[in-house]
């Protein structure tokens, strides 16, 4: 639990704090028999300090084929004690911590490019390969559905480990997005495949170019990854409508079906995000000053853009607690706090706990059904979440929970919904209209004021009231169209 789990010892079990996998073999197989099919996550990139193959390298001198399954490296300067490269860590400091020999004395340099308790693994050994699919088999004999793919760009690194500056980033990177990855996840596609046709790959890829996304999306590698370049959108119709259109346009010559999120464990939530000035998602952005927040202007258009969301073409992920709008609880004190981040970066970086605050499910003070009192939840929540609990807005016909309920229903009961193309209609500025199939349209106002409804039939659903035929600001509409409808610009 260095980082949430994050930090694998053994892949085939669970950890003893969540239960047994006796358990997690009884939920996977009670849960497909309601029709739910359960994703087991993969981390393939690192594993624990305490991981068996860990401690035997740590045991083994250097040299031995013990520390070939990771990365262990002499280091610079006379007597090494300087990193072998100047590689960061994505959680903050350096990707090198240096071990001792049996006597005390200072040893080799073992790299991981987020804890030090997460050591990467090196997947150019094929111990490491053959694990990884063993890893998979286990899982996928158990029945689950597939896997997510944690970390998915960053498995394999350039052997030379040269220094890298990332304002002058090199082609290929040396950690990230390297071509021998393709492989990898070709075999793992193979695997999946000889389970029958339903056993999915998602990946978890964070690459700002499209093209180079989509590679791994091609028909014999990952069905799925998640859309990161959505989720970071600012609140703002011509770069929603930008998005959208780069995110199909990506995903059309390969086949794979888009994805899009709203907000995942990862990220500051976008109830939060969309009630604040700068309605952008960047790490780097992020720092202990906590910029002013509008909760009830950021409820208004994560409810719009629930509906936006689930009317485009192809999956969509939704994030325990958005269902409910909770907001992100940016007031944790530091002596709760567990992120790797906030302490890697000397509390600079808030890190991610805020977004990570369990459920809120029943009752008017904490823990909210979520645990007893006697067993309080890791993160403290907050009083105010006695509004968010799922127990209220099972009672309330305009809560979040409600409008989730309904627009799940309706895109599971429309043909036009899911998988398809998109048309988008004439709109004015500020905007966000298209058609999925003949007679169903999505209208987004994301302007000052309210505009006109095209020509419909009726609303089938909206995220806010609407009166007049007008379509209030920070608002967004489902219709069932007439045949006099808005114009097309164009099909995607």
């Amino acid at each position: 639990m260095a980082d949430g789990g994050y930090d694998v010892a053994d892949y085939r079990d669970i950890d003893p704090t969540f239960g047994s996998l006796d358990e997690a073999e009884r939920l996977i197989e009670e849960a497909a028999a309601l029709g739910i099919r359960v994703i087991v996550d993969i981390v393939p990139n690192h594993c624990s300090d305490r991981h068996e193959w860990f401690q035997q390298a740590l045991a083994a001198p250097p040299g031995a084929p013990e520390r070939d399954r990771f990365w262990f490296r002499a280091g610079r300067g006379p007597n090494g004690e300087l990193p072998p490269n100047d590689w960061s860590s994505i959680f903050g400091g350096s990707a090198w911590t240096r071990t001792q020999s049996g006597d005390g004395t200072p040893s080799e340099w073992y790299l991981h490019l987020f804890a030090p308790q997460q050591p990467d693994l090196n997947w150019e050994n094929d111990d490491v390969r053959r694990e990884h699919e063993g890893v998979l088999r286990f899982w996928f004999d158990r029945g689950v559905a597939g896997v997510r793919i944690d970390s998915a760009a960053l498995l394999f690194k350039d052997a030379a480990l040269p220094d890298f500056d990332p304002d002058d980033a090199p082609s290929p990177h040396p950690f990230s997005d390297r071509d021998e990855l393709h492989d990898v996840y070709r075999s793992w596609r193979a695997l999946a495949d000889a389970y029958g046709d339903d056993r999915i790959l998602i990946g978890e890829i964070w690459l700002p170019d499209v093209e180079r996304f989509a590679r791994y999306l091609r028909p014999d590698e990952m069905h799925t990854a998640f859309n990161f370049e959505f989720l970071a959108c600012p609140w703002d119709a011509a770069r929603l409508r930008a998005c959208i259109d780069s995110t199909l346009a990506a995903h059309a010559p390969v086949g794979a079906p888009a994805t899009w999120v709203l907000s995942n464990h990862d990220v500051t939530r976008h109830v939060t995000r969309y009630g604040r000035a700068d309605t952008a998602f960047e790490f780097a952005a992020k720092s202990r000053e906590i910029p002013q927040v509008d909760l009830e202007l950021g409820t208004r258009r994560a409810r719009a853009a629930a509906l936006l969301t689930f009317a485009l073409p192809g999956a969509v992920y939704i994030y325990q607690g958005e269902e409910l709008g909770l907001p992100e609880v940016e007031d944790l004190p530091d002596d709760v706090l567990q992120d790797p981040m906030f302490f890697r970066s000397g509390g600079i970086d808030p890190g991610r706990d805020g977004c990570r605050v369990p459920l809120p499910w029943a009752g008017d003070e904490s823990p909210f059904g979520f645990s007893t009192v006697e067993a309080s939840p890791w993160l403290p929540q907050p009083a105010t979440w006695r509004a968010y609990t799922a127990e209220l807005q099972e009672q309330l016909p305009d809560s979040m929970l409600a409008l989730y309920r309904q627009a799940l229903r309706l895109r599971r009961g429309k043909p036009d919904l899911g998988d398809g193309p998109i048309r988008w209609l004439e709109a004015p500025a500020g905007v966000v209209a298209f058609a999925r199939g003949p007679r169903f349209a999505c209208v987004l106002n994301l302007s000052a004021a309210p505009v006109p409804l095209p020509p419909h039939e009726r609303i089938l659903l909206a995220s806010s009231p609407v009166s007049d035929g007008l379509l209030g600001p920070e608002t967004a509409v489902w219709l069932a169209l007439s045949s006099n409808s808005h114009k097309s610009t164009e099909n995607r």
